[in-house]
């Protein structure tokens, strides 16, 4: 594998803030590094210094000479005067200029079939065959089709989910050595996520991934770099390898934080003692005294965590809402067909389905907002709703943070007592400064945080959630999983985080297209195993046939194949123990006290018995078909 890039000892801050501490990264040919870290923690700084956009205070870079490389950046598009197709060929250079001068040429032509028109169309089509810009023509098309996006629309058109989608268009069609992407998956449906998926693995190139998808990184990732408190930690192997990993490292950190406080304190009783502590033999204690001073106040300690807390209400009535057979048709497109459900105190039920499909559209039906065109809908008793809308409409944007929940107030009352707003907002990591920060000046994920702040304050016992996870970090949307399966209330939840799903919901409404709408139960996971297990009837001639296949098949294995399948479970059954002992190990408080070289050999080792035990596992998985 080829280096396609080098980051050493690069150092940047923003005021009085260190960003990245000497860091140091190297990316090779086929590498796909997850780079995880706190919102904040300046993981979009290190792609923007990767990209070049962006000079570190000091540090070298190397680029391997020529390098192609891309960046999906979470800004929106600059220009949006521009169609949908314009700006995604625009990525492509020359050819892409040519390609759009033939995508207007081609549209003039349709207006008017003027002599020049044809002699011009004519002449850019040679050039267009000396660049193999038709190759890149279908690739374009292509990528549109699964991201939805119609070419002819304009930029100003499109909402800013829909714009970062044309950015995501032209970072795929450029054919990049090393490919950047910030957040990659925020407004992209389950159905898009998995294609993107499958683009990427299948790429051999180099890819650095932000992202709070762990379903994302538990499949794309082959190392975990995380960015924590100005330090850049390598992680080799996937995501729940770094979970594993991570644990351990705290947990010794924390040990050796400890022995160190106490030493420290035993000196600094031993200096208040007066005269004897200057006396010239003590000098070097008094020296080492210092040095522990000094030590002590360069420690980064581990950043305050969210601490997510629901304002009970009283409870509701047992049924929440019931829906009865209900239909909704817009422009001749049923988006909701005859459809029935009944929703209990306690039920947590997500909605799956692409974007577009009727979701939101659902849920305003189920809160009596929109009206049916058939059926009927009737909400339970005693319902205090809250709704986080991920379009942030409850936020003002001229008011600051306090003032967003507050109201005005100094206090607000949480669970019976009163609290004051700086506080409160401690909770969910604003300062007493970015408390006084219009909303205007925060990031995507302050301002997700900020509705969760205002969501949470208010009493409620039904909770509509509307893609909450966009732009939290990965820490603060595991405390919200734990949160929301302590919650005594009712939870609808739409999202497109598989992993989200899985650990939060008991049901989910699935929506299949055409309006219809099937319940399951379980999360994501659950319902991609039942619906597997749906097996269409087939005819006792059809059955008879499918079983000669499976004996015909399994006579045409080989000797050595036979062999092979026996020995494989054994194989696999010892790859397996070995896997356990060296997670053992790594789980260890002590293991991240050995040396550098130890650790690296151990977590090598791991993360070649994990690929051996995939190798064998896919091995006897053909064998046994």
């Amino acid at each position: 594998m080829s280096r396609l890039i080098s980051l050493d000892n690069i150092s940047l801050a923003f005021g009085l803030d260190s960003l990245l501490d000497h860091v140091k990264l190297q990316i090779m040919q086929g590498d796909r590094v997850g780079v995880i870290g706190r919102n904040g923690a300046g993981k979009s700084s290190l792609l923007k210094i990767i990209a070049g956009s962006l000079q570190p205070d000091s540090g070298t870079i190397w680029r391997k000479p020529g390098l192609r490389l891309a960046r999906l950046a979470q800004e929106l598009p600059q220009s949006l005067s521009m169609s949908v197709f314009e700006y995604v060929a625009e990525g492509l250079a020359e050819t892409g200029n040519l390609l759009v001068s033939y995508y207007k040429l081609i549209h003039q032509i349709t207006d008017s079939h003027t002599q020049k028109a044809l002699n011009d169309l004519e002449q850019l089509q040679r050039q267009m065959d000396a660049k193999n810009a038709w190759l890149y023509e279908q690739t374009i098309k292509t990528v549109l089709t699964r991201l939805a996006l119609n070419p002819d629309t304009l930029l100003s058109e499109l909402s800013g989910g829909w714009q970062r989608r044309a950015a995501l268009a032209q970072v795929l069609v450029t054919s990049p050595e090393l490919l950047l992407l910030d957040e990659p998956t925020n407004h992209l449906d389950i159905e898009t996520i998995q294609w993107l998926e499958d683009q990427l693995i299948n790429w051999n190139i180099g890819l650095v991934l932000i992202t709070h998808d762990r379903a994302l990184l538990k499949r794309l990732a082959t190392r975990i770099v995380e960015l924590d408190r100005g330090n850049l930690t390598t992680w080799p192997g996937n995501y729940q390898h770094f979970l594993t990993q991570k644990t351990a490292l705290l947990n010794a950190e924390e040990k050796q934080n400890a022995v160190f406080d106490k030493k420290l304190a035993q000196e600094e009783k031993w200096i208040r003692q007066g005269i004897k502590a200057r006396r010239t033999r003590n000098e070097g204690r008094v020296r080492a005294l210092e040095a522990l001073r000094r030590q002590r106040e360069e420690r980064r300690d581990i950043q305050g965590k969210v601490r997510l807390g629901l304002n009970s209400a009283e409870q509701s009535g047992q049924l929440v809402i019931e829906a009865k057979h209900i239909t909704q048709i817009y422009n001749n497109k049923t988006i909701i067909h005859d459809f029935s459900v009944q929703i209990m105190r306690g039920d947590r039920i997500g909605l799956i389905g692409p974007n577009g499909i009727g979701k939101s559209v659902l849920l305003n039906m189920l809160l009596q907002k929109i009206a049916p065109q058939q059926g009927s809908v009737k909400l339970g008793t005693k319902l205090d709703i809250a709704y986080f809308d991920q379009l942030r409409a409850a936020l003002d944007l001229e008011k600051t943070v306090a003032e967003n929940v507050s109201q005005g107030c100094d206090m607000i009352e949480f669970n019976g007592q009163k609290r004051h707003i700086i506080s409160y907002l401690g909770d969910f990591l604003f300062t007493p400064q970015r408390a006084m920060t219009p909303i205007k000046a925060l990031s995507g994920g302050e301002c997700n945080r900020l509705l969760l702040a205002k969501l949470f304050s208010r009493p409620n016992n039904l909770l509509i959630m509307d893609e909450p996870t966009n732009d939290l970090d990965i820490e603060t949307l595991e405390l919200l999983e734990e949160l929301l399966l302590h919650y005594q209330g009712t939870l609808l939840l739409v999202s497109h985080d598989r992993d989200f799903l899985d650990h939060v919901v008991t049901s989910t409404l699935v929506f299949m297209g055409n309006g219809q709408i099937e319940e399951y139960v379980g999360g994501y996971k659950d319902w991609l195993q039942q619906k597997k297990s749906t097996v269409s009837i087939v005819s006792p001639k059809v059955e008879i046939q499918a079983k000669r296949t499976v004996i015909n098949k399994t006579k045409k294995l080989t000797h050595r194949e036979q062999q092979e399948l026996k020995e494989l479970p054994i194989l696999i059954e010892k790859l397996e123990t070995e896997q356990a002992q060296i997670e053992q190990l790594i789980a260890d408080p002590t293991f991240y006290q050995k040396s550098h070289t130890k650790v690296s050999e151990t977590l090598n080792t791991l993360n070649q018995v994990t690929k051996k035990l995939e190798e064998a596992y896919q091995r006897w998985s053909k064998l046994e078909k």
